[in-house]
């Protein structure tokens, strides 16, 4: 009984000593202790896509323009396109909110606004097939650049990753639009990691000055063994991706 006693006491300390955080840190891998840089303000950027019915894609178009007033009036609108290839009949709008509150009251206004209701929303949801949207945040190093001109076009790149979260691809992944944007090749605008929607998604957008522009730059890019390296590398972290080519609307303020 005494020795059972004694091995009872000496029970926590043992546990201490084999269990304790510098121990655990040393057996564990960093990736299931972090994910990677965290989220240091409530500012997040909603992805909206509208799929309209083919026959009414004009008349979408044209009263979301002369109506647009009445949303902008509520929250900040990031940019609106026309999806043109990688996805037909589709428009694309970006949202930014300091908060999930912010939206929520935002949200809540809207409904209560007789005008956006009867003038727009009555109106506009009949000429859709389905809408779909997304909750973002900026990746920790990148930051909203507005192209230095406007009257370009807009590639929406989105990237499937394997799990892990940016403490596994982040660095790699860096890497790759470092690559491109570092020598000219293109105007990175953002770049996006999701929170709500298809997790492990990352967006890129960028710039171009035209669709002409972009076929020659890749062409250009992809002979360049910077990027042909620094592809090679992130790759072995992707499942899939897949690309919209965006014209901006007239009332974009990203254009």
């Amino acid at each position: 009984m005494i020795q059972i006693r004694h091995a009872l006491r000496r029970a926590p300390l043992l546990t201490q000593t084999h269990l304790s955080p510098a121990s655990s840190a040393r057996q564990l891998p960093k990736a299931f202790i972090s994910t990677g840089p965290q989220q240091q303000d409530g500012t997040f950027y909603e992805f909206r896509t509208y799929c309209i019915h083919p026959h009414l894609n004009a008349a979408f178009l044209k009263l979301t323009s002369e109506k647009i007033s009445l949303r902008t009036a509520h929250s900040e609108l990031l940019g609106y396109w026309s999806v043109e290839y990688g996805g037909l009949n589709q428009v694309f709008h970006i949202w930014k909110y300091e908060s999930y509150a912010q939206r929520a009251a935002v949200r809540a206004a809207l409904a209560r606004d007789p005008n956006w209701m009867e003038e727009y929303i009555s109106k506009a949801m009949p000429m859709l097939s389905s809408q779909d949207n997304e909750v973002t945040y900026l990746v920790p190093w990148s930051t909203i650049k507005k192209p230095s001109k406007e009257g370009g076009v807009y590639e929406l790149v989105s990237f499937q990753m394997k799990p892990g979260g940016p403490a596994v691809w982040g660095p790699t992944f860096q890497g790759a639009v470092g690559a491109h944007s570092a020598p000219g090749y293109a105007h990175p605008v953002g770049v996006f990691h999701s929170e709500f929607g298809l997790l492990n998604r990352v967006h890129v957008l960028w710039w171009y000055e035209s669709a002409d522009h972009r076929a020659s730059i890749r062409h250009t890019a992809h002979s360049d063994p910077r990027v042909v390296a620094a592809v090679r590398q992130s790759v072995s972290y992707l499942e899939s991706q897949k690309n919209k080519l965006l014209f901006p609307c007239a009332y974009s303020p990203l254009k």
